[in-house]
């Protein structure tokens, strides 16, 4: 069953058409317990059908440790987007990004591919200047609408500094994380599994707290 329809499927196609490099989409699954491993991939299927630039790897977490190692991938599903030289930069998804989350989804992809807005100079120069890694999680629903604006955040900040990684976690599919950092109301933004705000606030917010990181 396709997630996306034949409107939709017109409307992505004419959007990729604004990718300036390959982008691949790296998906890492697992055999048996993993309720929504198969849509997912089949969802990132339909996505590679859509644009000569998009390329599909299917990866197994436990048969390609290694791979799932080096992407930082510690559960499934996850799907991470790679450079036109298959680098990672620090932009994964943890469970399907449909519903809502396509819009932080796709603008993913057109950004990894160069296509993104670039960030205000004082901005950049504080980022370049970080010292000490800094992970940020999103936590999300599928039905937020508010949810995919601060993953595109989240993103944005990994693909301008080499020291920031940004994950969406779909808070249903990864209930024991999301327990485990108390997620009532999303979007939560949690940094360094220490630092944590709600709500799809301003870049300046998200700056703020990852400042108390390099302390």
């Amino acid at each position: 069953m396709n997630l996306l329809n034949d409107q939709l499927r017109g409307q992505l196609t004419e959007v990729f058409a604004d990718m300036k490099k390959d982008v691949t989409l790296a998906v890492f699954t697992k055999e048996g317990e993993c309720n929504t491993c198969q849509e997912t991939l089949s969802f990132m299927e339909e996505i590679e059908t859509l644009s000569d630039r998009i390329h599909l790897k299917k990866y197994d977490i436990e048969k390609d440790a290694e791979k799932a190692n080096a992407f930082e991938v510690k559960m499934v599903p996850s799907i991470v987007l790679l450079d036109d030289s298959e680098s990672y930069l620090g932009v994964k998804f943890n469970g399907i990004p449909a519903g809502h989350e396509i819009n932080s989804f796709i603008p993913g992809i057109l950004e990894v591919s160069g296509a993104g807005e670039a960030l205000p100079e004082d901005m950049k120069s504080e980022l370049s200047a970080l010292g000490k890694p800094v992970n940020i999680k999103v936590f999300v629903t599928l039905s937020c609408p508010h949810c995919a604006g601060a993953v595109q955040k989240a993103h944005k900040l990994a693909l301008e500094s080499d020291m920031i990684n940004a994950e969406m976690v779909e808070a249903q599919t990864f209930y024991e994380l999301s327990d485990k950092f108390n997620v009532s109301s999303v979007p939560k933004i949690v940094i360094n599994d220490q630092y944590e705000f709600v709500g799809n606030q301003p870049l300046d917010v998200f700056l703020s707290e990852i400042r108390k990181t390099q302390n």
